[in-house]
């Protein structure tokens, strides 16, 4: 391994820790761009509660409201003119994952000269990746992307239906509030959906990224397993605070870098969801329940000792078997079953995507990321075919 790591935001995490909003932000700022998404925080009070504490610390507020759940090239730019109209000091995302990455990218635009989606990483031409924002500070509301504790933001280009997403340092939020009483209102399937994100986020870098991480092995293997222990007591109780913060905790480990530092991998499943999401509007967690087990199975003809590891230590399949590929097999048949048992779609006619546009799905994705030889990163690389052949299986 060899690997730089650094992760500069300050982590303030626990049952009504919304109160410190004010003092928090009041540190950075007198002017707030309060973002938030479709509605949800006015509905369960938490708008009401986070605007309280600004005020209550000195803090106007100008809000820039209803950041779709595929956060838009035009939502952000809409967010930047509103912070630079108001005279915003710094940024505070109120949501999800959506709001978060909205307003990572709203902090940097207010600077960035030229068009944001420049920042993107598919740009070939003019591509200039940002290098001041606001301040921001994150507080999230669903346990899911980890985005509250990153440097990463996901962004769809509405005019062309490409997904693509920015990693810069100035992104990285410089405090994270989180408070798990924020999430006892999530609905049953954006738990689920939440929860298959984060596993998926471990999963990538545990079957993708470089050999020999046994440390990071162990990380991603807790977080999943902390995640299917707690993770259904959320879904089949929402006001579990206990499992509320035991999965809102493993979403933050899951995508805060310590579990792929060294690790080096790309994002091959990921890759192809926003895909499906920029086209069809799906919820992300959604997308990646119906992609990751089959793209696994395609995976775990080429590493079928790496997929039997996650198979005995994750599900306790015996490893007596003489063949890898039995045991890999049936930790991947678990892996689907355990999801569609919290109540997550596994085939994509379940989220409404039928077989019309599996081309134009592979093409998409791999004009976001490829290699030198035009190949979607990842162990294997795969091909426009190959990435059709994923998509087929899973209809």
């Amino acid at each position: 391994m060899n690997f730089t790591f650094q992760n500069p935001t300050r982590l303030i995490f626990g049952a009504g820790t919304l109160a410190k909003l004010g003092e928090v932000v009041r540190a950075h700022g007198t002017k707030a761009l309060l973002v938030t998404g479709g509605g949800s925080v006015r509905r369960n009070g938490a708008f009401d509660r986070a605007v309280s504490s600004l005020k209550a610390a000195g803090v106007s507020v100008a809000e820039c409201s209803g950041v779709e759940p595929n956060p838009r090239l035009s939502t952000v730019t809409r967010g930047a003119e509103i912070a630079r109209r108001e005279g915003c000091d710094v940024v505070v995302a109120l949501g999800g994952g959506s709001t978060m990455d909205a307003a990572k990218v709203m902090a940097a635009a207010v600077y960035y000269e030229g068009d944001p989606w420049n920042m993107m990483v598919h740009v070939q031409e003019n591509r200039k990746l940002p290098t001041r924002a606001l301040p921001i500070v994150t507080v999230p509301t669903l346990a899911a992307t980890g985005s509250e504790m990153n440097a990463g933001a996901v962004i769809t280009d509405e005019k062309t239906t490409v997904k693509s997403f920015v990693s810069a340092g100035c992104l990285y939020p410089c405090t994270a509030v989180v408070d798990p009483e924020l999430t006892v209102s999530v609905p049953k399937d954006q738990t689920a959906f939440g929860i298959c994100d984060l596993i998926t986020h471990v999963t990538e870098s545990y079957f993708n990224g470089v050999d020999g991480t046994p440390l990071q092995d162990r990380f991603a293997e807790g977080v999943i397993l902390t995640a299917m222990e707690w993770g259904p007591r959320a879904v089949a109780d929402g006001s579990d605070l206990e499992a509320r913060a035991q999965v809102q905790w493993a979403s933050v480990v899951a995508l805060n870098g310590w579990v792929q530092v060294g690790a080096a991998a790309p994002y091959p499943v990921h890759m192809i969801e926003h895909t499906l999401s920029a086209h069809h509007d799906i919820s992300h967690g959604a997308g990646l329940a119906v992609v990751n087990p089959a793209w696994m199975r395609l995976a775990a003809r080429t590493r079928p000792a790496r997929f039997a590891q996650f198979a005995e230590r994750i599900f306790g399949v015996s490893s007596s078997r003489p063949e890898d590929a039995e045991v890999a097999t049936e930790g991947i048949d678990r892996f689907e079953a355990f999801l569609r048992s919290i109540g997550c779609p596994t085939r994509l006619s379940e989220v409404g995507i039928g077989d019309l546009l599996l081309d134009r799905y592979a093409q998409d994705t791999l004009l976001v990321a490829h290699d030198d030889r035009g190949r979607l990163p990842g162990r294997p690389p795969m091909s426009e075919a190959d990435i059709v052949g994923v998509l087929r299986s899973a209809l």
